[in-house]
């Protein structure tokens, strides 16, 4: 992984409830969240599943990604993940 790299990542929470967020190291940010690291953030204990990532160029457009998921209801929210799956990412 190169270090410019930038992740915009989507967790499914153990209350089936989602979380996203960005990060520079991706596989460390998801073992702080299993590890209940995380669970401040999450909301949830228990364990947290990657549903979906996408990897950006610049930090900027990393955030970019975290904003807008947020701001969609959750019926969009889940809809965006299944087109994310069809689409491979």
């Amino acid at each position: 992984m190169a270090t410019s790299d930038h992740y915009f990542y989507v967790l499914e929470c153990a209350d089936q409830s989602y979380y996203a967020g960005y990060t520079n190291d991706l596989e460390k940010r998801l073992a702080a969240h299993n590890a209940g690291k995380g669970a401040k953030y999450t909301r949830a204990k228990g364990p947290s599943k990657l549903i979906h990532h996408e990897c950006y160029d610049t930090k900027p457009a990393a955030m970019k990604a975290e904003y807008t998921f947020k701001q969609l209801t959750k019926a969009q929210k889940i809809r965006y993940i299944a087109e994310g799956r069809e689409n491979g990412k």
